[in-house]
């Protein structure tokens, strides 16, 4: 059974999140995208809880839907939660996923943070200020079949390996209990690639969740398993046993498009290339003030494998894709919050299924009847990596658009 899941999401109780990200919003976000199994976010707050508690009802190990049937989508219990604490004179800032396998899980752990005075209702992503290392101990102590996940591991300001407050290794951040994490998200900003050019990665499975704040954004990046029977133990189990052949694919961003993929600053619309960082001293050229180190730099210090070397042999594959109403907003030369790529979004999904079905299955002659040559060859291109690119830096997201055949297929020198 086929089954694309999405991890790593929020709720309406996370700052900065849509008011749709109820649980019924979220259902309905997977069947427009495709998703078939999503992570329920924030599930340490207590209001959060109450609606899972009292609107979902157990439907298979671990596994959870609407209780009143309307959806064929299922949930897993999850969250982030914000690691703030200092370790060897530095305020290291890393975000975690973390996966339970039941209520009973999740109470536990829940417990034990509030026992330590961590306050789990001002966000959907709480702040505690506990060590990585002692979070990670404290959830396995809670259950050991919870999955601890760091969360977009790259991300300069809140991951493991974060140029502004993170560690170099796994395990200069989780010491003995380095073992326990099975699998890290890659984030927006890097691809799978990038990160199999660094061999301490080589252990842990790769895993791409959307991080969605509204449920537009549900699915844009996601994971592909072949699973026997839905449920939190299969999918724990392709994770911890790093079952690649049921592990069948991630759907990524092209990380160029990511916020954080190049160094630069963003107040004076200025960005580079790691080798232009180090020449500048680490400083922009306009103001003076410090570069935001990026994704790629922080990738190139700590990579032993060279970029061109084939590091993704015998691991996970993966799709770059481009979201469905960018590739629109790109064919008509308007905005993708345009109504008109609103209203032409909604009748190519109505007639294709799902957006991922659209973007990655179609074939040709099915894309070409439901919607117009310039779109059908937009998305084609993009399955061919065809796509030209301007990449975003310091919390500018970048833009990839396809290329349809106007000229040769186009990157910006920086990443030619």
């Amino acid at each position: 059974m086929r089954i694309i899941t999405d991890l790593h999401i929020h709720s309406k109780w996370s700052r900065a999140c849509s008011k749709d990200l109820t649980l019924q919003g979220i259902a309905a976000g997977c069947e427009r995208k495709g998703v078939g199994l999503i992570g329920t976010g924030d599930a340490f707050h207590p209001a959060w809880q109450q609606d899972i508690r009292t609107l979902l009802e157990e439907d298979g190990e671990g596994v959870f839907a609407l209780s009143d049937g309307s959806s064929p989508t299922r949930f897993l219990l999850s969250t982030e939660i914000s690691s703030i604490y200092k370790r060897n004179d530095k305020v290291r800032r890393v975000h975690h996923v973390i996966l339970f396998p039941s209520m009973k899980a999740l109470d536990r752990l829940t417990s034990m943070l509030r026992d330590r005075d961590c306050n789990l209702s001002s966000d959907g992503r709480p702040i505690v200020g506990i060590d990585s290392e002692d979070l990670l101990r404290m959830t396995l102590d809670a259950d050991p079949a919870c999955l601890f996940i760091p969360a977009h591991v790259w991300t300069p300001w809140f991951s493991v390996f974060g140029s502004k407050s993170g560690f170099d290794s796994l395990e200069e951040c989780f010491g003995e209990m380095t073992p326990y994490i099975h699998a890290v998200e890659t984030g927006l900003s890097s691809d799978p690639r990038m990160n199999r050019r660094c061999s301490m990665l080589d252990d842990v499975m790769l895993v791409s969740n959307s991080d969605a704040h509204s449920p537009s954004k549900i699915g844009r990046e996601a994971n592909v398993f072949e699973m026997s029977t839905m449920s939190y133990a299969e999918l724990r189990r392709i994770i911890v046993e790093r079952d690649r052949p049921s592990f069948v694919e991630t759907f990524e961003f092209f990380p160029e498009e990511g916020k954080y993929h190049a160094d630069g600053h963003r107040d004076c619309s200025f960005w580079c290339a790691p080798e232009e960082t180090r020449r500048l001293k680490g400083s922009c050229p306009q103001c003076g003030r410090p570069l935001t180190v990026g994704v790629m730099h922080r990738v190139s210090d700590l990579a032993d494998r060279d970029d061109k070397m084939n590091a993704m042999k015998g691991h996970v594959p993966f799709r770059s894709v481009v979201p469905l109403a960018e590739i629109i907003a790109s064919a008509f030369g308007v905005a993708p919050s345009s109504k008109r790529v609103g209203r032409e979004e909604e009748r190519i999904v109505s007639e294709g299924g799902n957006e991922f079905h659209v973007l990655v299955d179609m074939d040709a002659s099915d894309l070409i009847r439901i919607t117009s040559r310039d779109i059908t060859d937009s998305i084609l291109a993009v399955r061919r990596g065809e796509v030209e690119i301007r990449p975003g830096y310091d919390g500018e997201f970048g833009v990839v658009k396809p290329n349809i055949g106007r000229h040769p297929t186009k990157q910006h020198p920086l990443f030619s």
